[in-house]
């Protein structure tokens, strides 16, 4: 039978425990039950023996899960307690500590489920996850390549997408310079040309895979991919490193060596302290909290980001930063409509940095990159006023910015998203080191 640790709690009467407890030993191998609060119904200084199995007790509920996980090795926990010993924030907590040690977590009507068995592949993994979509975890991923590749690594950069392709593609991007032009006709092709490895390989110049997902857990786990498939086609091309760039909150299902986690700012202290936040923050080797600067995130708010952090992943190196936009094409003297992703009260800063750092004009700006119908929309209000155009490589960077543009004759330049420390941290030495890391611990597994 599978063997479970039950949890118990002290607001339910003993014997009602007791009877729940052989109720599941009918199923199940009960072997301990862990006591994670609650007074009203058990004399604690009459002990545990009345519930018929061994009980582990601790000062927290959390602690006690985990102790009881680690000596009685089960397969699942399943909860019997309830509110108020354990709120829905609590349960997501003790589920923390559970499916980090590969442990499914059952309630009543609900099972959160460990990462199923993923993949291992020969060559060292670099993970790069994110608590979101839009937090920034392409532009991280293109930077840590460009920043590998200078420093002399060969890597090569699988990604999963909810635009990917079917079969898993194959980028060269150290030997094929992908222009508008290409991404142009890819995009008549049915592809889409704005997808995260068309994006890595524009931006990096690295070899990239280009796999595709559908749905996504709350713990990071995807319903459909080929991303083993890509993986199989990474690990054959006998490089030093595999980044595994994830999609959204979703995580790439292949086993990695270490993982850069980027939290978005703006999506509040909650991402990192709530639901399966933690679970996320347990897995990372470097933190990066990425669009910290106001309008987006006060002060305040990335400083309790980044105490959160600090408390639950003490030790694991933590760098604020922000983006600014790097064309990849001259523009000084230009007029330019700039589109972006970024949301709309950063747009101002944005188009200053493109005026000051690349000596051309911004005359306007969308921030509406992801909402086709309004982008159409402002790049009409601004027509005939512009000479060139400028947008990030996502969304509907290519079916309308570059679409549009070819129709009229205005050439399109891409821009990067390049990721800049606020905390005086060097981002560059900490990827590097992280790096090195997942390639030591990967050559340790192969070996």
């Amino acid at each position: 039978m599978t063997r479970v640790v039950a949890l118990i709690d002290g607001e339910h009467y003993p014997p009602v425990v007791r009877f729940a407890l052989a109720g599941l030993g009918h199923e199940y191998d009960v072997v301990a039950a862990a006591f994670i609060g609650g007074t009203e119904k058990v004399d604690l200084q009459a002990g545990m023996a009345t519930y018929g199995v061994p009980v582990v007790t601790a000062a927290t509920a959390a602690e006690a899960l985990a102790l009881a996980i680690d000596r009685y090795d089960p397969c699942a926990v399943i909860d019997l307690s309830d509110d108020p010993v354990l709120s829905p924030a609590d349960r997501f907590e003790l589920a923390t500590v559970a499916l980090s040690r590969g442990v499914e977590y059952r309630g009543a009507d609900f099972v959160f489920s460990p990462p199923r068995s993923r993949m291992s592949t020969k060559t060292p993994t670099l993970a790069l996850i994110g608590t979101g979509k839009r937090v920034g975890k392409t532009a991280v991923s293109a930077y840590v390549a460009r920043r590998l590749k200078a420093a002399g690594r060969d890597v090569v950069v699988l990604a999963m997408g909810r635009g990917g392709p079917s079969e898993p593609e194959l980028i060269e991007g150290e030997h094929v310079q992908l222009t508008t032009s290409d991404l142009l006709e890819l995009a008549r092709q049915g592809k889409h040309a704005s997808s995260d490895n068309y994006e890595d390989a524009v931006m990096s110049r690295v070899t990239t895979v280009g796999c595709r997902r559908c749905g996504g857990g709350l713990a990071g786990e995807t319903f459909f991919s080929n991303v083993p498939d890509g993986a199989r086609l990474a690990d054959s091309l006998g490089k030093e490193l595999i980044m595994l760039e994830g999609s959204g909150a979703a995580i790439p299902p292949v086993a990695c060596d270490a993982t850069i986690l980027v939290v978005g700012a703006g999506r509040g202290i909650e991402y990192v302290r709530d639901y399966f936040g933690p679970y996320r923050l347990g897995l990372a080797d470097l933190v990066v909290i990425a669009s910290a600067e106001e309008p987006v995130a006060s002060v305040a708010e990335v400083d309790a980001i980044r105490d959160e952090i600090a408390r639950r992943a003490p030790g694991v190196p933590c760098v604020v930063t922000t983006f600014r936009p790097v064309p990849l094409e001259p523009i000084a003297g230009k007029r330019v409509f700039f589109a972006t992703t970024a949301p709309e009260g950063v747009v101002p800063k944005l188009s200053d940095f493109l005026q000051t750092e690349f000596d051309c004009e911004v005359v306007a700006a969308s921030a509406h990159l992801s909402n086709r119908e309004l982008l159409r929309r402002d790049m009409q209000a601004a027509g005939g006023s512009f000479d060139v155009l400028v947008t990030e490589l996502k969304a509907a960077a290519i079916d309308v910015v570059a679409a549009a543009g070819e129709e009229a004759g205005v050439p399109t330049v891409l821009c990067d998203n390049l990721p800049i420390a606020l905390d005086g941290s060097d981002l560059g030495v900490l990827v590097e080191s992280v790096a090195a890391t997942a390639i030591d611990r990967g050559l340790s597994r192969k070996a």
